[in-house]
């Protein structure tokens, strides 16, 4: 009897032993590619004339050392119909800045970027924004939940991005908008936060501050920022679709099959608040 029982010990020390090796498996690793986040936005009722950009280069998943800032970069902006342009100066920390931004809605304006001996050129348009015409609260399932009210120009096709961040919070809750079916109404976003048992999320509170931006986009940013939005939020389920990688519209003039991630944007934004009241 006790010979057996040794037999059987012995038997699971071995298998826990066998399935203890490690399996060494070599992950494909892409060439690192320019990442372009270039948002120049423009407050509005300010003179819109400090702006940043940043570059960095893609890191392979796996990397702990994530040291990806771009520096040495030429890096500027041209405004389409004069042809002035704007330098932006290397902080040598991937960000590159420049104090003398002038902006002009509805004018077309040029991103050039020299990097590794590489040109990368994106163009987009200065986006006005309507203004906001009030902000309330209101209790849906005894959440509270913040609405932000806009007023949507008429006859003209508008395209809306909106933040939400309580203060304290890492992130912002990130909405788009279009005025397709809701042309020269009043248009309505509403932001809340549910409590959630396997996160630290917790609901807005009476004396929560929510800080907002209302951006006036283009249609084509309107598609990669709902890609991205959607793509971001997906729940990654057996029958989900695989992410694609997203293309923005910064394109490689040198080798374009080496184009850079990330986006130009120009957008003039209200930035605003509001503090929770009791319930």
């Amino acid at each position: 009897m006790k010979t057996y029982i040794k037999s059987i010990i012995l038997i699971i020390v071995i298998t826990f032993t066998s399935c203890s090796d490690v399996i060494n498996v070599d992950v494909p690793v892409a060439s690192p590619r320019l990442v372009v986040e270039a948002s120049i936005d423009w407050q509005k009722g300010t003179s819109g004339n400090e702006q940043s950009i940043k570059l960095t280069t893609s890191t392979p998943y796996f990397d702990k050392e994530k040291n990806n800032k771009v520096q040495g970069a030429s890096v500027k902006i041209i405004n389409d119909n004069d042809g002035t342009e704007f330098i932006f100066i290397d902080q040598k920390n991937g960000n590159y800045i420049t104090s003398d931004f002038v902006p002009v809605l509805n004018q077309s304006y040029t991103l050039e970027i020299i990097y590794n001996n590489e040109v990368y050129i994106a163009k987009e348009t200065m986006t006005p924004v309507t203004d906001v015409k009030n902000i309330t609260q209101s209790i849906e399932d005894e959440v509270l939940e913040v609405n932000l009210m806009f007023d949507d120009p008429k006859d003209i096709e508008n395209f809306y991005f909106v933040k939400f961040k309580e203060r304290g919070d890492l992130f912002p809750e990130l909405f788009y908008e279009s005025d397709e079916f809701s042309d020269g109404n009043e248009m309505k976003v509403v932001f809340s936060k549910e409590e959630d048992d396997d996160s630290t999320i917790q609901e807005l509170k009476p004396g929560s501050i929510v800080d907002i931006k209302l951006h006036g986009i283009s249609k084509r940013y309107y598609k990669y920022i709902r890609l991205m939005i959607d793509q971001s939020e997906s729940d990654g389920g057996p029958f989900s679709t695989t992410p694609a990688p997203l293309r923005g519209n910064c394109t490689n003039q040198s080798k374009p099959e080496n184009y850079a991630f990330g986006y130009f944007r120009l957008t003039q934004v209200i930035k605003t608040s509001y503090t929770l009241k009791q319930k």
